[in-house]
């Protein structure tokens, strides 16, 4: 480190005009200077301090860059091994789901299949059900029918009788006269 450039001649003098006697204000000059180019940096250190700090960071930069092109690497790594597993799992889902779908396909067309029979079973107790209703009503009807035909007939009337009587037989009446056979007395 170069010297600071600090004005010792100046400082002692000012310590003697205020009253200080000339060795201390001397020894104090140079305890002064010691401390101040000991602690306090110059242009030299500043511009040394700056070229390091450049240097540094310049070391760090390429670090720096080293280590994000490690960490996109590994990331790319990363992100295709989860692209990986997540194809695979989604394969694996695909199928199941399509597995799912087919059982629940086959499980609905039974279950339709039943509910068809159920209906179909039911259709022909319906029509069954409605004919035997139909008969019935008709044979209900048919019979109030005849039942009002009945009770709307007149009475049974006495038929009326005409005697008719045949003479009774006699004796075979003469032939008239002029027929050939003999008149006969009685």
């Amino acid at each position: 480190m170069t010297g600071l450039a600090f004005d010792t001649l100046r400082y002692t003098k000012r310590l003697r005009e205020v009253g200080v006697p000339e060795p201390q204000a001397e020894v104090q000059a140079e305890l002064l200077a010691e401390a101040l180019a000991d602690r306090l940096a110059t242009k030299e250190d500043l511009a040394k301090m700056d070229a390091d700090l450049k240097l540094a960071i310049k070391e760090l930069d390429v670090k720096l860059t080293q280590d994000i092109k490690q960490l996109e690497a590994k990331l790319t790594q990363d992100i295709k091994q989860l692209e990986a597993k997540l194809t695979q799992d989604i394969k694996q889902l695909e199928a199941k789901l399509t597995q799912d779908i087919k059982e629940l396909e086959i499980k609905l067309t039974r279950e339709i299949k039943a509910l068809d029979t159920k209906i179909e079973t039911t259709k022909a107790d319906t029509i069954k059900w409605t004919a035997g209703m139909f008969v019935a009503q008709t044979a209900l009807i048919l019979g109030a029918m005849f039942a009002v035909m009945r009770l709307n007939q007149p009475p049974p009337q006495v038929p009326f009788v005409q005697e008719m009587r045949m003479p009774t037989p006699t004796q075979p009446t003469p032939p008239s006269h002029g027929q050939g056979a003999p008149f006969q007395a009685k």
